[in-house]
């Protein structure tokens, strides 16, 4: 029996996310202590700040046919949380006196180098998507499988740096389609004026002297004529047009 799955299985932002919150989770698994986080709170803090991004790509991709603006804001709600993950390892690296590798040094160009597959799911998406995410982790373990937090902490740095770049160039993606499409909520907005315009033209109402378009009788709210009816073009406020009723 196929299962309908989600659209975000296959974006490469979901896939990317769930890397990182692998990677995160063993992070903070393997070197947070109760010397270096006695309440657990930066552990918290991190492995959330992880499944947020994971959790809003996926809930914007499902908001697509719904509110593209929705998908939006929940997609910058995921860059935000990246943002602030890190940040935190960021922190790490500074409190051992240490830096983030440089775009420019050897070790960040291998790392950038490495390419994360692309998706080929037939009929049971949620466990071949499951292979694929280990799969494109695997491919960082000789980097991860260390006990070097300093070293773990700038892979996974990279890793989010990429991942920037991919939600970054999704909003973007998202923002044009909005700009040209519209949305499912904007869409039905439009409809509905479209069906209340329809019937409220009558049998015997005149053009508009404009567009030659049907007019709707409507109600002047201000003005010396507030009060009084009048013929409306139908197609405002794209046409201006008006009629006296007679």
């Amino acid at each position: 029996m196929k299962i309908n799955r989600p659209s975000y299985f296959w974006l490469d932002t979901w896939i990317m996310a769930n890397v990182i919150q692998l990677a995160t989770q063993e992070f903070c698994r393997k070197f947070l202590n109760l010397q270096n986080d006695p309440c657990g709170r930066q552990y918290d803090q991190m492995t959330q700040a992880a499944r947020s991004v994971t959790a809003n790509i996926a809930e914007g991709a499902s908001r697509h046919a719904t509110s593209r603006e929705t998908e939006m804001k929940l997609t910058d709600v995921a860059r935000a949380s990246l943002s602030e993950l890190s940040n935190d390892y960021v922190n790490w690296l500074l409190q051992q006196d240490k830096t983030p590798w440089s775009i420019h040094s050897e070790e960040y160009k291998n790392l950038s180098h490495i390419q994360f597959d692309t998706p080929q799911y037939k009929d049971d998406v949620l466990y071949e998507s499951s292979l694929h995410i280990l799969a494109q982790k695997h491919k960082f373990d000789t980097w991860l499988n260390t006990n070097d937090s300093i070293l773990a902490a700038r892979v996974i740095l990279v890793l989010c740096e990429r991942l920037t770049i991919r939600i970054r160039k999704q909003i973007e993606s998202q923002l044009a389609s909005f700009t040209v499409e519209g949305g499912f909520t904007e869409a039905l907005t439009a409809e509905r004026l479209k069906h209340r315009t329809e019937q409220s033209i009558s049998e015997d109402a005149p053009l508009c002297p404009k567009c030659g378009k049907p007019m709707i009788q409507r109600v002047a709210k201000k003005g010396t004529n507030s009060g009084k009816p009048f013929w409306s073009c139908s197609d405002y406020p794209n046409c201006h047009g008006t009629r006296k009723c007679e």
